[in-house]
């Protein structure tokens, strides 16, 4: 089975449904490892309790951004590491990484991309006052929650929606498509070609 790596920032709820579809075997590949840029966040617990191994670092303790990418690079690759999945991990992917692998890591991001990238695209999409936002799952380029779209699934607002609300709705979603991409990525039906994603026959 292939591995694939796990990258959060946060408190790993999207890391803990990928956890779960593995170990039930609904997702035919094998977690090896969580790399966390922030230490203490509650995904590295999360990662333990699933029996995962945890890489925890602290980016400003590297000289630039090269140098973190490229430890980080090193110790996927010694770990056999074929797909990366960007779990709500928040930092921008530089070329050190994407020159080993672009074209197998995926990003979820709450918001239908191309409108409202970056930290706060919930809460962005609130303050406009839009009938509809939603969630994509893509592949990642060096641009800003760019790449190509894989998945897309719209979410509706209601005039008596809260932030919270709709972060909650966002989040149904979310833990859903996740998966379904990954299962995907990672059992070979999906790939990334001349800039867009494909799916073989049978995929999703």
């Amino acid at each position: 089975m292939k591995k694939f790596a796990i990258f959060a920032s946060g408190s790993g709820s999207n890391a803990q449904v990928l956890f779960d579809h593995v170990a039930s075997g609904a997702i035919p590949g094998v977690v090896a490892c969580l790399v966390c840029d922030r230490p203490g966040a509650g995904v590295i617990e999360r990662a333990e309790q699933a029996g995962v191994e945890t890489l925890v670092y602290r980016p400003r303790d590297f000289a630039t951004k090269g140098d973190y990418e490229a430890e980080v690079v090193r110790e996927l690759q010694a770990r056999d590491v074929d797909y990366v999945v960007l779990a709500g991990y928040m930092r921008l992917c530089g070329p050190t990484f994407l020159a080993a692998y672009a074209g197998r890591t995926i990003n979820v991001h709450p918001s239908l991309l191309p409108m409202f990238p970056g930290a706060t695209a919930i809460a962005d999409a609130v303050a406009a006052g839009v009938k509809y936002t939603g969630v994509t799952v893509h592949f990642i380029d060096e641009g800003m929650d760019t790449g190509p779209i894989i998945r897309q699934e719209t979410v509706r607002v209601h005039v008596d929606d809260t932030l919270e609300s709709v972060a909650a709705k966002i989040h149904e979603v979310e833990h859903r498509l996740l998966p379904e991409v990954t299962k995907a990525l990672v059992s070979g039906s999906l790939r990334m070609e001349h800039g867009k994603a494909l799916f073989t026959s049978g995929g999703m």
